[in-house]
C-alpha cells in the first residue's frame, strides 16, 4: 500500500509542479497586459496613433491568462464555489465530496470541451486563421488553440485532486500536497 501511495504522490507532484510553473508563468503577462494597455493610451491619446496588433496583442495575452491560468487556479482551490454544506463537513467527507465531484463533474466537462472544440480549432489551424483586421496580428489558430490545451491541464489538474482527495478520504494522508 505504501508503494501505491508514493506513485500517487509522485504522480500528484509532477501535476502540480507543471501547472504551477505554467500559473506563475502566465501570471507576467498581466503586468505585459497593463503596460501594453498604458502605451496604447499613451500613443493613442498623446500622439494620435494606434495599431491594431498591439491592440489585439492585449486581447491575445488576456485570453493566455484566463485559458492556461484555470488550472493553476483550481490547484490553489481559487475557482467560485457555493460551499453552504461543504464547508460543514469533516474533512474527509469533503474529500469524498470533492473526489466525486471531480469523477462525475469535472472531468467530464473537461473531455467535452475538448470533443466540442476540436472541429472549431482544427478548422482554424486548416486554415492559419489570422486577424481579420489589416494589420491585425496572426495565429489565431494557436490562440484558439489554448482551449484545448486548458482543459488538458484542467484534466491534469483533476487527477491530482482525485488523487489527494482519495488519499485523504481513505484516511492514508491527513493533508493536501
Amino acid at each position: 500500500m505504501s508503494t501505491l501511495i508514493k506513485s500517487s504522490q509522485l504522480y500528484i507532484n509532477i501535476i502540480n509542479t507543471i501547472n504551477e510553473w505554467v500559473g506563475k508563468t502566465i501570471s507576467w503577462l498581466a503586468l505585459a497586459m497593463v503596460m501594453t494597455t498604458f502605451i496604447i493610451v499613451i500613443l493613442r491619446y498623446s500622439f494620435d496613433l494606434g495599431w491594431v496588433a498591439l491592440q489585439e496583442s492585449v486581447s491575445y495575452m488576456h485570453t493566455i491568462i484566463f485559458m492556461l491560468g484555470s488550472a493553476y487556479t483550481l490547484k490553489h482551490n481559487a475557482h467560485v464555489r457555493v460551499d453552504i454544506l461543504y464547508q460543514r463537513c469533516t474533512p474527509k467527507i469533503q474529500a469524498w465530496i470533492d473526489c466525486l465531484g471531480t469523477l462525475f463533474l469535472l472531468i467530464p466537462v473537461t473531455v467535452f470541451i475538448i470533443w466540442s472544440s476540436w472541429g472549431y480549432v482544427a478548422d482554424s489551424w486548416a486554415i492559419h486563421e489570422s486577424s481579420r483586421n489589416s494589420g491585425g496580428l496572426p495565429g489565431i489558430y494557436l490562440l484558439k488553440s489554448t482551449i484545448i490545451v486548458m482543459a488538458g491541464l484542467l484534466i491534469l489538474q483533476s487527477i491530482s485532486l482525485f488523487l489527494q482527495n482519495l488519499l485523504i478520504a481513505l484516511g492514508l494522508t491527513e493533508e493536501m500536497v
